[in-house]
């Protein structure tokens, strides 16, 4: 049995999955990209409970079209959150950074369908035991939390198509039709996009971490953290304070003094360019302007089919 189709599996128009960024995915970007043809993910890994239920039902408010909700697994309020998804009948659930076992069949049997981020071939398998309906495979180039692998999504991507029998969604450095042509080419059902849609007007981060993606150049981003857990961060001063502190051969737990509270929102949400921060991939090279999220969609579309034709017409011998 070949595996199923994703824009059937969520009955979306168009292949393509906004990541469920924190500080960045609220209902505005959400149903901007559902009502576009996309899937729209809200990011509750910066919300607390009571601020996702609020954005879940402004969403429903604002779209007729399929969406979900982002969990980390980690987060303390979970139980509180995945209460909240079933009773609000969220119909699609991506969950990252945790075991996917335990939330998978409960949220299944409320009807919901559920997706596990992986970053190798082992949690792959892992969660395709678990049950859940399709993987997103993200490679290093990815934006915020990391795999410790350091696995590129070019090697990755057909690692775990070969291995799984359920739809692999490819994630990491895919902002463009291209990008997105590329990855089904390798074998994914469907492209996770997180940086371009960080970029947008209906995106919730702060203008000055818009304009910085923007501006951002070829090597704008480094992964540190490893010890805690990697993150790819844009390189500021609070950057540049990880790698003095790694001088003197830190304990995780000096790390996670310098780290403090509310980094991630001091940068991306309250536009703190200094002391923030800030987690975005590798496309940020590559994106050069603030744009409507629907018009993301559609220029990845009309991209997509334009290198479809080049391919097409491509003769090799």
């Amino acid at each position: 049995m070949g595996k199923q189709n994703i824009t059937n599996l969520f009955k979306i128009k168009y292949p393509i999955i906004q990541g469920g960024m924190i500080w960045a995915s609220g209902n505005k970007l959400v149903t901007a990209v559902s009502n576009a043809g996309g899937l729209g993910l809200l990011g509750a890994g910066s919300m607390y409970p009571h601020v996702l239920r609020e954005h879940i039902q402004k969403t429903k408010a604002n779209t007729d079209k399929p969406y979900g909700v982002n969990v980390p697994l980690l987060y303390a309020d979970l139980e509180q959150l995945i209460d909240i998804i079933i009773e609000e009948e969220v119909p699609i659930v991506f969950t990252s950074a945790g075991n996917p076992k335990k939330y998978t069949s409960k949220l299944k049997s409320a009807g919901i369908k559920v997706v596990h981020v992986v970053s190798s071939v082992k949690f792959a398998l892992k969660a395709q035991e678990a049950g859940v309906d399709a993987i997103v495979a993200e490679g290093f180039e990815a934006g915020g939390h990391n795999g410790r692998e350091e696995s590129t999504t070019l090697t990755l991507i057909p690692q775990i198509v070969k291995a799984l029998d359920i739809p692999v969604i490819a994630a990491g450095g895919i902002g463009s039709g291209r990008a997105m042509m590329a990855a089904i080419a390798l074998g994914a059902s469907g492209v996770q996009v997180g940086s371009r849609f960080v970029a947008t007007h209906e995106a919730s981060s702060h203008i000055n971490f818009k304009n910085a993606i923007v501006e951002a150049q070829d090597g704008a981003t480094r992964l540190t953290l490893k010890e805690l857990a990697p993150v790819r961060l844009l390189q500021n001063k609070f950057y540049q304070d990880i790698q003095e502190l790694y001088q003197k051969c830190p304990t995780p737990e000096e790390l996670k003094d310098l780290l403090g509270r509310a980094r991630a929102k001091k940068g991306m949400f309250e536009g703190d360019m200094d002391e923030g921060e800030l987690e975005i991939g590798q496309v940020s090279g590559l994106i050069d302007n603030i744009i409507p999220a629907a018009q993301v969609v559609k220029e990845m579309i009309l991209e997509f089919e334009q290198v479809r034709q080049e391919l097409h017409d491509l003769k090799l011998d």
